[in-house]
């Protein structure tokens, strides 16, 4: 009898052991110097992100806190601030659904919020004296382990990424953010989108880089989350080596997409079996086979076109056969294709030779040693060009009726790349984050 009595006692105290290890992941937020509502935690302006206590306004941003009293707890108090300010919750890997509560009972708000590495979750929102808005967003957060003994490569670069730390981080931009509440919940059922590119697909961390990839959770509803694994300078071998496929492949459920965008960089592989018809194409059918097995929707994307303009002011290509074989490859395998290529050659051609600079980056005369006059990147995006083709692969889950469509949120509007938008109407609050060293990559 003692022995099953002392085996049972060892039983109870791993399981509490093993709890008491366990990872938080349900929080409720309560923000402001005011009343705490029943079942929340209060945040003050003081709360100062550390591992230890494990949530906390985050790289050194301040707020202040304002209580406007009222019967309801919640809402009769708020956190604001002038600048930019980021918060931080320390979070294991998966998907989350996020729930912010913005607003003044006394007075107006305005409120721009990204996540983690700029990824775009809401465009400026406000409310007027004594109203709130409560948003919901469904988010990834990742991590490099792949399994006991595997971990993906990163570039010395992505070691400081937001992307690839160990917390999830809201970024609160505007003219005055009131932030309320904030709740966070595990989301295991949420569809996860997996992006599988380069920089021009990549969550660029830095102003004033930015490729569609961290615009596209914009346009999506809770219950899908990005999980954007592309990074600058990537081809679909280096993709491969880095580990970053089996990665996507290890957390990948039955349901979820691969969204498949190269081709910029594997141009520059020049092996015996490089090539555009050769090992692009072999790679390009084996991200799509491996997904499947997954259980995963596989969807090609074609390489965003670069800004190369002809005599006769239409764009030329200068991706030579990638297009081609990324298309031969989707209609071979029968996945759905996104023709980003051809989209992004009308989207220039409409803004013109001019005006298409306007979406990309510019460096300023003097950027780069012997540099003296101002240089145009003819790749890379800004937030506005970024933007304006995050809305050209929403028209691609359109026109491919994929199962996403259902998904998309109720104000995305119909795009044509042939009528973009106006520079003069684009609203983006830069990030405190800047660099000036291009990404990786061409």
């Amino acid at each position: 009898m003692k022995t099953i009595f002392f085996a049972a006692a060892a039983g109870v105290l791993l399981a509490a052991s093993a709890a008491a290890q366990a990872p938080k992941t349900t929080f409720k937020f309560d923000f402001g110097p005011g009343k705490t509502a029943t079942g929340y935690q209060q945040v003050l302006p003081t709360a100062a992100y550390s591992a230890t206590m494990g949530y906390g306004f985050d790289f050194g941003t301040t707020v202040t806190g304002v209580d406007r009293g009222g019967k309801d707890a919640l809402k009769g108090d708020f956190v604001t601030s002038k600048q930019p300010f980021y918060f931080s919750v320390n979070l294991p890997e998966g998907n989350y659904n996020v729930t912010v509560t913005l607003g003044d009972a006394k007075g107006p708000s305005s409120t721009f919020l990204k996540a983690e590495s700029r990824r775009l979750l809401l465009e400026t929102t406000t409310t007027k004296p004594g109203q709130f808005t409560t948003q919901t967003f469904t988010l990834n957060v990742k991590s490099r382990r792949i399994n006991d003994t595997e971990t993906v490569s990163l570039k010395p670069r992505e070691l400081r990424k937001l992307d690839w730390d160990d917390r999830l981080t809201l970024e609160f931009d505007g003219t005055n953010p009131c932030l309320a509440a904030l709740e966070i919940t595990p989301a295991p059922q949420a569809v996860t989108v997996f992006l599988a590119g380069n920089s021009t697909v990549v969550n660029q961390d830095d102003e004033p880089w930015a490729a569609w990839g961290q615009m596209l959770p914009r346009f999506l509803k809770p219950s899908v989350a990005v999980a954007n694994h592309a990074e600058s300078g990537l081809t679909l071998g280096s993709f491969l080596g880095s580990k970053r496929l089996a990665k996507v492949l290890s957390v990948m459920k039955p349901g979820d997409y691969l969204f498949i965008e190269f081709g910029h960089n594997d141009q520059k592989d020049k092996g015996e079996n490089d090539g555009a018809w050769k090992a692009y194409t072999e790679r390009l059918h084996l991200f799509v086979q491996e997904a499947r097995k997954k259980g995963g929707i596989p969807v090609i994307v074609t390489s965003t076109s670069r800004r190369t303009f002809g005599a006769d002011g239409r764009i030329e290509n200068s991706l030579g056969d990638f297009p081609a074989a990324a298309r031969k490859v989707a209609e071979e395998e029968k996945v759905a294709l996104i023709d980003l290529n051809s989209m992004t050659a009308k989207l220039y051609e409409a803004l013109g030779v001019e005006e298409s600079k306007k979406a990309l980056v510019h460096y300023p005369a003097n950027t780069y040693p012997g540099q003296t006059a101002a240089l145009a990147d003819n790749t890379h995006f800004n937030p506005y060009g970024a933007y304006e083709i995050a809305k050209c692969v929403v028209e691609g889950i359109k026109a491919n009726k994929l199962g996403l469509v259902k998904f998309l949120r109720n104000d995305t509007p119909a795009f044509d790349p042939a009528k973009p938008d106006a520079l003069a109407n684009w609203i983006w609050m830069d990030s405190p984050r800047s660099e000036v060293t291009k990404p990786d990559g061409n």
